[in-house]
């Protein structure tokens, strides 16, 4: 993982462009605003795509980019100094990140691998025991296609299945000790009175739940319990080199889609809530796996929706702890099955992610699979009417208190006063004090000036970011990254191409290749010194590109060429499959560019249509532009059918 990666993944490129003064509003799954890099205030022909992480102007200015091609453009910048103040902001140090070793990425990928045979294993052992197998269907209303779907499985009894089943195929100890599926002890030797280590399977007599990643990657396990007498109810695979809970939401890879078509992401506790609320049809639904949310889980939502709704079960540990002391520490919250709701945490990721963070709490003491099996139309109303962090807690103070007590005002007052002096907003501020008013029946103004109970904690500024691993999810859902990525890799490994490349876009009457056929700034810089290298004559061509790196991209470079180690560089092969994707390439931008140009016509006509002859022209070229590209793969087709 390269540094500008590390910094890409933690920089929210709509938080950067509104801080820059750009006022944006959400068009589907676009935000469009006025560009700040021209005077033109009649039509917002400014787009920011949140998913990819770019922007471009389709007005006066007619170019695009990414993070750090707007601080650049911006603040009069080169890439370095954008990628310091960029690494500044998001807490990362430039010099601690480098790229993934490729003995490290193959050893990972390894255990994926295991992993994978390890869900066919119980997989195939569920199916064999009957009881388990009427618990899911009877008790929790699952049916073969949701129990298959979702990879669930069945631990047996016993403490070396996983040995016997996996050492004759090919795997170590080591492999499933690494995969987190054996656990290792001390244990003595009776024979020769000496202290040995012994492993024995992690999970035994318990139902089996694939975890995976956002990319649908195997990661690990939790596995709930068969005997209501073992403890603890559920369990999780320990951390993993490639599983760290704090980094995960459950059932992602399949929520991804739906949350953002709902424009909605809602966390649930369980597993099997999960899964039930999917087999019911309602898919945008995550779990954190019975740990405190942590704010890489919610990055990962607010990449998809910036609506986010916590469904809390009736008898957690989370709303309890709403009425033990907001204040107080959550050491507790991170015990296994217990789904920590601190609401001041919740507040400050909400401010500083820009999220819109709201609570749905659960009826008639039922679980989200009960409410959900009882009727399917009530998990959607309880969900529409979740309400602001800061009112559910008042709510929550107030069932079973007397509020003509002026003690217990005070006791509310002491902890709800300081969530609304968290607010960053200061209309919100007034909005709930005057509700905190009503509620306990007191004047306004004695909330603002009474000393309340407790420590008030002053809000965070936005930049103070904790440290975290690094997330790769813009990568992950932008496709165009992946392509960009692999082409980029090959003309590292074999420049000469450039040429070729250049001539058979020339055969197809549309332009060479230019840094602007990448959306990321550092693709951008890294296909330039290609370029360079391939039109000069004094030096060999991989020595020019090796000598005229800056520094600052010298990790990418040497991942691309890792990621394409293993190439059969065979010219004629490579080069036909280097033109297909550099053409799927540019028509993905353009039909893009195609869309949202529609959106902007549209919208300029309804306001008078000023700009109307510049989108005219921009979309005529757009079209010429697909068509030569329709017309390059047609004749591409044809030649490989020849």
């Amino acid at each position: 993982m390269s540094t500008i990666d590390e910094v890409k993944s933690k920089i929210d490129i709509v938080d950067l462009v509104s801080e820059a003064g750009v006022k944006l509003r959400h068009a589907g799954r676009n935000y469009t605003g006025f560009c700040p890099f021209h005077d033109n205030k009649h039509t917002p022909a400014f787009v920011v795509w949140p998913e990819s992480g770019t922007w471009r102007c389709f007005g006066q200015c007619n170019e695009g980019g990414d993070i750090f091609k707007f601080v650049m453009k911006r603040e009069g910048l080169d890439f370095k100094d954008a990628l310091q103040k960029l690494a500044d902001r998001a807490g990362v140090k430039v010099e601690s990140f480098a790229a993934e070793k490729p003995e490290v990425k193959e050893a990972h990928e390894h255990l994926r691998i295991l992993l994978e045979d390890v869900v066919i294993y119980y997989r195939s052992l569920l199916f064999k025991n009957n009881e388990i197998l009427t618990y899911l269907r009877e008790k929790r209303g699952l049916t073969d296609a949701t129990i298959e779907t979702f990879g669930l499985g069945y631990a047996p009894l016993g403490y070396d299945n996983l040995l016997k089943h996996f050492l004759p195929k090919g795997y170590s100890e080591k492999d499933l000790i690494d995969a987190g599926m054996l656990s290792v002890r001390d244990a003595e030797d009776e024979r020769n009175s000496q202290h040995v280590t012994r492993s024995f399977d992690r999970f035994r007599n318990r139902i089996m739940i694939p975890i995976r990643d956002e990319q649908g990657k195997m990661a690990g396990f939790g596995a709930r319990i068969v005997d209501p007498t073992d403890i603890p109810k559920f369990l999780n695979s320990p951390e993993t080199p490639i599983f760290t809970k704090g980094k995960i939401l459950y059932g992602l890879d399949r929520a991804r889609k739906p949350i953002r078509a709902a424009d909605q992401a809602v966390i649930v506790e369980g597993y099997l809530d999960v899964i039930a609320l999917h087999q019911a049809g309602y898919e945008n639904v995550v779990s954190p796996m019975g740990t405190a949310l942590t704010e890489d889980q919610l990055r990962l939502l607010k990449k998809l929706s910036r609506r986010i709704v916590l469904a809390l079960d009736p008898d957690t540990a989370g709303q309890k702890a709403v009425l033990r002391g907001l204040d107080a520490a959550r050491s507790a919250m991170d015990r296994e099955g217990e789904l920590g709701f601190d609401a001041r945490g919740l507040l400050r990721n909400e401010a500083r992610l820009q999220a819109d963070l709201r609570v749905a709490s659960m009826p008639d003491g039922l679980d989200p699979d009960e409410l959900v099996a009882r009727d399917k139309e009530e998990w959607k109303r309880l969900i529409e009417n979740a309400k602001p962090i800061v009112t559910h807690v008042m709510d929550s103070l107030a069932v079973g208190q007397n509020l003509n007590d002026a003690k217990v005002k005070n006791q509310i007052a002491a902890q709800v006063i300081p969530l609304i002096e968290d607010l960053p907003n200061a209309l919100e501020r007034d909005t709930y004090r005057q509700a905190l008013a009503r509620m306990l029946r007191v004047d306004e103004r004695s909330l603002m000036s009474t000393q309340v109970q407790g420590p008030v904690m002053r809000r965070k500024p936005r930049t103070v970011i904790q440290k975290m691993q690094p997330d790769r999810s813009i990568m992950a859902v932008n496709p165009n990254f992946r392509i960009e990525s692999y082409c980029l890799g090959v003309l590292l490994r074999k420049p000469d191409l450039l040429y070729r490349l250049d001539k058979s876009f020339q055969e197809f009457g549309l332009s060479p290749l230019a840094a602007e056929d990448f959306e990321y700034t550092d693709h951008q810089l890294l296909f330039g010194v290609v370029r360079l290298a391939v039109e000069q004559d004094e030096n060999d061509h991989h020595q020019y590109v090796t000598s005229h790196l800056p520094e600052t991209i010298s990790d990418l470079s040497k991942e691309l060429l890792a990621q394409t180690e293993k190439l059969e560089v065979v010219d004629d092969k490579v080069l036909e499959d280097l033109l297909a994707r550099f053409i799927d390439l540019r028509r993905a931008n353009a039909m893009v560019n195609n869309i949202q140009l529609r959106f902007l016509q549209d919208e300029d006509q309804q306001l008078g249509g000023a700009n109307i002859k510049v989108y005219q022209e921009q979309n005529l070229r757009l079209a010429k532009l697909l068509h030569n590209l329709d017309q390059a793969k047609r004749k591409m087709s044809l030649k490989r059918q020849a």
